[in-house]
């Protein structure tokens, strides 16, 4: 036990305490988080990681952690500057990690403790003969520490001229954040500085670190960087600490909390409309790297710069989330599509919003119960929803169509009828949206149809989502009428060359995946002419539901916005394949807007109008 003691003793400085205990911090904190978090799985959630933990989902967690928590190709995809910047800051550090531990298991003799393998310039025996690998070894590290320099050094200037870096606007942090990243950005300069004087003082060899220190004792003397390389090291030390204790406390926590998020992610663990604790890995696991903000519209176009999701994510983590800030969002997906680490931004918004506002139904929505105001007779269904009623045109043109191809149809509420519920749930009152979910599913098996179609992405989302309707299909009507076209069951007139451009409404793109279909129809029709941003970077025209506190003044701001996009394209006329959509584009686009079954049915043969 003596020779133990005397071993570790003889790599030891009292300048390594700060690093060790904010080691052990560290380590405890995050160790605490994680069992807290797990132990309160819901136990359907505990099945799904045992059931995926000796399987191929594994496999496919270690190669994303890889590809997303060290090398960042999302990110890189989204901005390569940006995606360089975090990769040679997690990947570098990494790999200072992984090859100094083999320089010092190389080269230190006895019983290495951790911080020696962090402090290896320090403790390496300058009489030592290292021989090749060791020359090899100092250089491989000096490169590494040269990478990781570069990304702090992009670093520093997204700070001050993030325009430069491809982004409008910087994240705003919190002072812990502040206090962390002041330490980030210092931990590695400092370490050159105290390796670059050491390797000086002790006559060490290298391309970087080695230069420099002959070059700091020539110019100053050996007293000197004897006095600067103790100073050095205290500071790296502490630097390291800092960091450390302040990480589970601030934004760099993601950087332990999305490899949890990618291996349970795999094993199919996903966020619901309640909170659960698995909602706790996504959330710290955001970097707040602020990439979600420029997409934003309430930002660009509204000027609405605090309600995006890195910051409605920062206030849900400290327990400081308002309502105000819950529901000032669209959730039209345009950031979740650039979340790097894939954060289900809007189910979070969601469960955010549910525990808020949600109460039970009781007897508010009583008189549904028995209602069926319902038409007709058929295995197709169509459901107007509540947006199309306000849209008599696209009724009309859905039952021109209907007529054309020869369909018998049942139409579930054309002269009124029930919500299909979408609409509070996404204001957080989903006891009350099950109400009326229950209903129209009812009503849907009563009348036996086998087809359900929809105009409205909102209602078609819910009915796939939520309603489990089995034996059931169910189609957007830009599907439908596509369906028909492809059967030979409509007679179009020859396409008059009239030039069209199309919105990718949120709901039924981004949210149900839905582009070629309208497009094929629009194409069949006439041509069409697409908006510089299309498809999943399409905007959202700003009088989505789902926004339960934005003004009409701020929707109208997001609407004309869109109106220059259009006009750019040189398009006749603007084709949306949503009602609520429709309405917004027509407030302030001065071009004709119609919905996608319009322009067919003025189209049909025997001029068969809407």
């Amino acid at each position: 036990m003596e020779n133990i003691g005397t071993e570790i003793l003889h790599y030891y400085d009292h300048f390594v305490v700060p690093f060790t205990v904010g080691v052990i911090v560290l380590f405890t904190v995050v160790i605490y988080k994680y069992v807290r978090w797990f132990v309160k799985l819901p136990g359907a959630d505990k099945h799904l990681v045992r059931k995926g933990l000796f399987t191929r989902s594994t496999l496919g967690a270690c190669v994303e952690v890889v590809s997303e928590s060290l090398l960042h190709r999302k990110i890189f995809k989204v901005n390569p500057k940006l995606g360089y910047m975090h990769m040679s800051l997690a990947f570098g550090w990494f790999l200072l990690i992984a090859v100094g531990w083999v320089e010092a298991s190389m080269h230190l003799t006895g019983i290495v403790p951790l911080h020696a393998h962090v402090f290896y310039k320090f403790f390496a025996d300058p009489n030592a003969d290292y021989g090749v690998s060791g020359q090899v070894l100092a250089n491989v590290m000096d490169l590494l520490l040269l990478f990781v320099l570069s990304g702090v050094s992009l670093a520093w200037f997204k700070r001050m001229r993030s325009r430069a870096m491809g982004m409008k606007r910087a994240t705003k942090h919190t002072a812990g954040d502040r206090i962390a990243l002041f330490a980030l950005w210092f931990i590695f300069p400092v370490r050159l500085l105290a390796e670059s004087a050491t390797s000086g003082l002790k006559g060490m060899e290298s391309f970087l670190t080695g230069n420099i220190g002959h070059w700091m004792v020539s110019v100053f003397g050996v007293y000197n960087i004897e006095q600067f390389s103790g100073v050095m090291w205290w500071t790296y030390s502490v630097l390291l600490a800092v960091f450390f204790v302040s990480m589970p406390f601030s934004r760099y926590m993601h950087i332990f909390t999305e490899i949890p998020l990618i291996f349970l992610r795999r094993y199919r663990l996903r966020s619901t409309e309640r909170h659960k604790t698995y909602d706790h890995f996504q959330i710290e696991a955001c970097s707040r790297c602020g990439i979600c903000i420029d997409p934003c519209q309430l930002q660009a176009d509204a000027g609405i710069t605090n309600v995006q999701s890195v910051y409605f994510l920062r206030d849900r983590r400290y327990h400081k989330l308002s309502g105000a800030v819950a529901e000032n969002c669209f959730m039209c997906g345009r950031c979740e599509t650039k979340c790097p680490v894939g954060i289900e931004l809007n189910t979070l918004r969601l469960n955010s919003r549910t525990k808020m506002f949600d109460v039970p139904a009781d007897g508010r929505y009583a008189y549904v119960r028995g209602m069926d105001t319902s038409k007709g007779e058929g295995k197709v269904g169509f459901f107007a929803g509540c947006m199309t009623l306000l849209n008599p045109k696209t009724l009309r043109a859905m039952e021109a169509i209907f007529k054309a191809a020869g369909e018998d149809v049942w139409w579930a509420d054309k002269d009124g009828g029930v919500c299909c519920g979408r609409p509070l749930k996404l204001a957080g009152e989903v006891s009350a949206a099950a109400k009326m979910m229950e209903f129209n599913k009812s009503l849907f098996e009563k009348h036996n149809i086998t087809t359900l179609v929809t105009s409205c992405p909102i209602c078609l989302r819910v009915f796939r989502e939520e309603y489990d309707l089995k034996g059931i299909e169910i189609l957007h009507h830009s599907q439908y009428i596509l369906r028909l076209m492809e059967q030979g069951r409509l007679s179009m007139e020859e396409s008059d060359g009239r030039l069209f451009t199309y919105h990718d409404p949120c709901e039924l793109g981004r949210g149900s995946g839905i582009y070629d279909e309208p497009r094929a129809v629009i194409n069949a029709v006439g041509r069409l002419a697409e908006v510089s941003q299309n498809r999943e970077e399409a905007f959202c025209c700003g009088s989505g539901l789902a926004n339960i506190s934005i003004d009409d003044r701020g929707q109208n701001k997001i609407s004309a916005a869109l109106a220059d996009r259009f006009a750019e394209t040189g398009a006749e006329e603007v084709v949306t394949a949503c009602p609520l959509c429709k309405k917004a584009i027509a407030r302030n686009t001065p071009l004709p807007v119609a919905d996608i079954a319009e322009i067919v049915s003025a189209r049909l043969g025997g001029r068969q109008q809407a």
